[in-house]
């Protein structure tokens, strides 16, 4: 689970100003530290389907963001992209 201390540390990272919270880097980036704790979390329970279905629909929700920030600002798409390490 994204405690609150966390979440903040990971809006500091990517926000563009003092009070961005909902732009594409900032929820690309939750989403992102989300992904990785729930896909530790699979690892050790393998059979937690229901776990498993929100990991896919974040998966959809954070490609779905990607690609807006693709289509309106491909060089802070590509930079986004190799600071989190995703695939682009």
């Amino acid at each position: 689970m994204l405690t609150k201390r966390k979440k903040q540390t990971v809006i500091k990272e990517h926000q563009k100003h003092d009070r961005d919270t909902g732009s594409a880097e900032v929820q690309i980036g939750i989403l992102t530290k989300r992904i990785s704790e729930l896909a530790n979390h699979l690892k050790k329970n393998a059979k937690d389907h229901h776990s498993r279905r929100g990991l896919i629909m974040m998966v959809g929700k954070r490609r779905k963001f990607l690609e807006y920030l693709k289509h309106t600002n491909e060089k802070k798409y590509e930079k986004l992209a190799k600071k989190l390490a995703i695939e682009a």
